[in-house]
């Protein structure tokens, strides 16, 4: 079938992109599922900071590649083998396809699975095939499994959620990347408890999950850092207890001032080394640091060493909210509709697929948290 979709031949060209136009918006070929394998409509994918750093080439990927990674739609075909999804189910794109099979599942650890990443480096689905060919008939890449800016994807069972069907589909999208990464690195990586203090720098859309999540465990005080007002506003209206400007005040200093000595939990979302090093030292004694952000590869940490031993610490990475999809997207799901995580205030802007460009521009100058293409 002919679809349209956002189609990335050429990493690192440079901003403003609705000028030099990264994602190019065509028709493209997309071949039916095969065994396994599942037609899904997009109806709603959010644009986040994973989809420009392979756009800005910080995240090298393989080319051309149908981005887009944050989704949710409709079930319309499934192919050989497929029980557990069924036309007119509603679904919510996982970014890992967990195999079930490898040290990783099997030990409940689906984000690290071995043959997902395997399949997201190569830009493929699980089978190890590509569906969707360009106007030359080459293949075009997956990203992550998903490639959502597509009208319809096909992926591998293995990274799709069902849910309930009465949630809407836009918001359902920001279960996929958001709201799994920030709250799943509060339940699952750093099982914050009840009463503890928690920091949480940068309120793009994983930041400001966290802090939610850390309202929703019972947290406090709740620390949102940022450089921008607006994103603190943002962080106060779904769950903040205290915000610091970090382009007026020191955060490590307020962080350690409000929480007496420093935050048992600190969680960096922003993706730099620079930034990690503060959530580092706003922690204090005994205290843990979560890391969720991708900075580029190239980049290194530098702590004092005899801090981990002498004090205590633990610095810990959480990819995907070290998640198992099909647990914790309904799980998150059923707290957002308790009223205990108000995923919706994340959406900030709905744009046509026609627009992603300008959308991206947008979120290199860090004037949106969550945009949402709709088709």
């Amino acid at each position: 079938m002919q679809v349209k979709a956002a189609v990335l031949y050429q990493m690192g060209l440079d901003a403003p992109y609705v000028q030099t136009q990264p994602l190019h918006i065509e028709m493209v070929e997309l071949d039916g599922p095969q065994a396994g394998e599942v037609l899904v409509e997009v109806v709603s994918a959010g644009l986040c900071h994973s989809d420009l750093s392979v756009i800005d080439a910080s995240r090298p990927r393989v080319m051309p590649m149908v981005l887009g990674h944050e989704a949710a739609g409709i079930v319309r075909e499934v192919g050989a083998g497929v029980s557990e999804f069924a036309p007119g189910d509603h679904v919510v794109f996982s970014f890992v396809p967990a195999c079930g099979r490898c040290v990783y599942c099997a030990t409940g650890r689906a984000a690290l699975c071995e043959n997902g990443a395997k399949a997201n480096v190569a830009g493929s689905l699980l089978s190890g095939g590509r569906r969707f060919h360009n106007h030359s008939g080459g293949e075009c890449h997956h990203h992550l499994g998903v490639s959502a800016f597509s009208q319809f994807t096909v992926a591998a069972q293995e990274s799709l959620v069902k849910i309930d069907p009465t949630l809407n589909l836009q918001t359902a999208a920001l279960f996929g990347c958001a709201v799994l990464t920030g709250v799943g690195a509060v339940f699952n990586t750093a099982q914050v408890a009840p009463g503890t203090a928690v920091a949480v720098f940068g309120m793009g859309g994983v930041g400001l999950s966290t802090v939610m999540g850390a309202r929703a465990a019972g947290a406090y005080p709740v620390i949102a850092v940022d450089l921008l007002d607006d994103k603190l506003a943002v962080a106060r209206s779904v769950g903040a207890s205290h915000t610091v400007n970090a382009s007026t005040t020191n955060p490590v200093e307020a962080v350690r001032d409000l929480t007496r000595g420093g935050a048992e939990y600190t969680f960096e979302g922003v993706g730099s080394e620079r930034v990690l090093l503060q959530a580092y030292e706003a922690t204090r004694r005994g205290g843990m640091t979560i890391t969720m952000g991708l900075p580029h590869p190239s980049r290194q940490l530098s702590i004092s060493a005899v801090s981990l031993v002498a004090e205590e610490r633990t610095l810990k990475g959480s990819y995907m909210g070290s998640a198992v999809p099909r647990r914790d997207i309904p799980r998150f799901i059923s707290l957002y509709q308790a009223g205990l995580l108000p995923v919706e205030k994340l959406h900030t802007h709905t744009l046509a697929l026609d627009d992603i460009n300008a959308g991206f521009d947008r979120l290199t100058r860090a004037e949106a948290v969550r945009q949402l293409v709709t088709f």
